[in-house]
């Protein structure tokens, strides 16, 4: 195994105790203590810099300078690349799901099957999580409109 497989490998186990504690744990003091650090992701960005600094040539560079769906292709189809690629995917997909996490901490919205998804595909879990809120809020506020408006208010 080289450092290239080592350090994709490693990453993937590397994210999976944080969205366990996210998914599995949420109102456990630990959780809310290790996912409020940064520091996984310094670890993570740590790794991509080191990638990314492997992969980076003239070639690489000047088609990644005006990049074009071939030249993308072709640069991903270098396995050092391809890693670089997916640490990204995986400190992105960290990122957003430790946001909505806190997000769903912070006002009370259910967040297990947004992080989910963002587990998956980041974007997606995102955009449910979005959805999730809107739709918490709108009935909520729709809740608070019904009681101040029945009798037994009155």
């Amino acid at each position: 195994m080289n450092i290239t497989e080592l350090i994709f490998s490693g990453a993937n186990l590397f994210v999976l105790p944080f969205w366990a504690l996210m998914i599995l744990l949420p109102q456990w003091g630990v959780t809310q203590k290790v996912i409020g650090s940064r520091l996984p992701f310094v670890v993570l960005a740590g790794l991509y810099v080191y990638l990314i600094a492997g992969t980076l040539n003239s070639d690489a560079a000047a088609a990644l300078a005006n990049p074009q769906l071939a030249d993308i292709a072709r640069f991903f189809s270098e396995e050092q690349a391809a890693a670089t690629g997916w640490v990204h995917f995986l400190t992105m997909d960290l990122f957003v799901g430790r946001w909505v996490y806190l997000e769903g901490q912070r006002t009370g919205v259910w967040t297990i099957h947004s992080l989910l998804l963002c587990l998956f595909a980041g974007p997606l879990g995102l955009l449910v999580h979005i959805l999730t809120a809107w739709l918490t809020g709108w009935l909520k506020r729709d809740s608070v409109q019904e009681e101040a408006t029945s009798p037994a208010s009155s």
